[in-house]
């Protein structure tokens, strides 16, 4: 089979439906039991590929909201165990391994509490809510032995992998700098009423670590544009392809972040602006990456681009391309995988979440590193929380540890 064809078979998800069946280190008939958290949307996507696996069932939800609660449960096991309290499902000896699907806030306390209970952890980007919370994370994963897996998809994308293999072989010459972007045309902004009962959410169990504050249905359901619970677009979108800049280039942290950001359309409504960009400087490795995002235009949509001495290696979740630079040495080539629109959001081919999916089962089988472990996690959100340190006090931020 030509390389193409078998990253196509792939993309397909053969890597998801065929060898995870029989993951090394257990027997064929040994089932790996998962409890889901925060199971919103996002994580009820999850649970929907993850339930398609063989070997693999979903033994308990939790949620503090009595509707996705009920929803998560439609997916699950006739059987499943209903839980308002993450750690009454973390106390559950059938739970094997966990999917964290809550807001960014919670994301660090529940990997913690999940690792020290002995479960192995999926848990969706970014990792982090604030730079403090990194060590405690990585320490928690390693010191108990725990199979973490952070929701960065990218890296378990085989067209992806191969650019990084270009790249690293410096077949675009040496790279000085990255563009990254994820725009969107969608007005996320509007007010909306849900008419939820307050009596149907434990809204202090949502708010967690964040400050007091009284029930609101916008915030609850739209909590990525709050800082108490999430980080906006920096934390939300960029985190993805700096996660590959940083994979691919071997980097850890930016040292400086300079950003801008505005309320085009979302002011007096979100806290964090609907149209940002940063500069990030990485002297070390002699690079800069600049990232813009928007909800106001869908130009470039979403992707990477890695700009080299020779040409530039232009990414996104369905291919990669190869453009030359002019006069030198170099053909254009490409690798289209997907059938979506360059640079769009979601492919189903490679679906990428089935293949991070089928890497995180095969590792916790396997007890070996996953693609994308909480080292990885603390590394890309650090370069969110930087950006978002500069855009919040409107000067440049400089990296001092975290």
């Amino acid at each position: 089979m030509k390389r193409r064809e078998f990253l196509t078979a792939t993309g397909a998800g053969l890597l998801a439906a065929g060898y995870t069946a029989r993951s090394r280190g257990y027997a064929a008939n040994e089932t790996l039991h998962v409890g889901c958290v925060g199971t919103g949307g996002r994580c009820r996507r999850l649970m929907g590929e993850l339930a398609k696996f063989e070997g693999v069932k979903l033994v308990a939800v939790c949620d503090v909201w009595d509707e996705h609660r009920a929803k998560g449960k439609e997916l699950a096991d006739s059987s499943t165990g209903e839980f308002v309290d993450y750690r009454e499902l973390l106390d559950q000896s059938d739970v094997d391994a966990v999917l964290i699907g809550s807001p960014d806030h919670w994301h660090v306390p529940m990997t913690i509490d999940a690792c020290s209970a002995g479960k192995d952890v999926y848990v969706e980007k970014p990792l982090t809510h604030d730079l403090s919370e990194g060590e405690a994370v990585v320490t928690a994963q390693n010191q108990n032995g725990r199979i973490v897996q952070v929701g960065m998809q990218q890296r378990s994308m085989p067209h992806i992998q191969e650019a990084k293999e270009l790249i690293e072989a410096g077949h675009i010459g040496d790279v000085h700098k990255v563009h990254l972007t994820w725009n969107r045309n969608t007005p996320r902004w509007q007010r909306k009423e849900y008419g939820i009962d307050p009596a149907s959410v434990d809204w202090k169990r949502f708010l967690g670590n964040a400050p007091d504050q009284p029930f609101d249905e916008y915030r609850f359901r739209n909590w990525r544009w709050f800082w108490d619970f999430g980080g906006g677009i920096f934390t939300d979108l960029m985190v993805h392809w700096i996660d590959v800049a940083h994979w691919i280039l071997d980097v850890d942290h930016p040292a400086v972040a300079a950003s801008i950001g505005d309320h085009f359309q979302s002011e007096g409504l979100w806290e964090t602006p609907d149209t940002v960009q940063t500069l990030l400087r990485y002297p070390d490795r002699e690079v800069q990456a600049y990232f813009e995002g928007t909800f106001c235009n869908a130009r470039n949509r979403a992707m990477i681009e890695f700009m080299g001495s020779k040409g530039t290696i232009y990414i996104d979740r369905g291919r990669y391309e190869v453009h030359p630079d002019p006069h030198q040495h170099l053909e254009y080539r490409e690798l289209v995988l997907g059938t979506e629109p360059r640079g769009a959001d979601f492919f189903e081919n490679p679906n990428g979440e089935v293949l991070h999916l089928a890497n995180w089962i095969e590792c916790c089988r396997s007890r070996e590193t996953p693609a994308a472990p909480a080292e990885a996690g603390v590394s890309a959100a650090s370069a969110a929380h930087l950006a978002n340190g500069s855009l919040r006090s409107g000067e440049m931020a400089r990296w001092s540890g975290g």
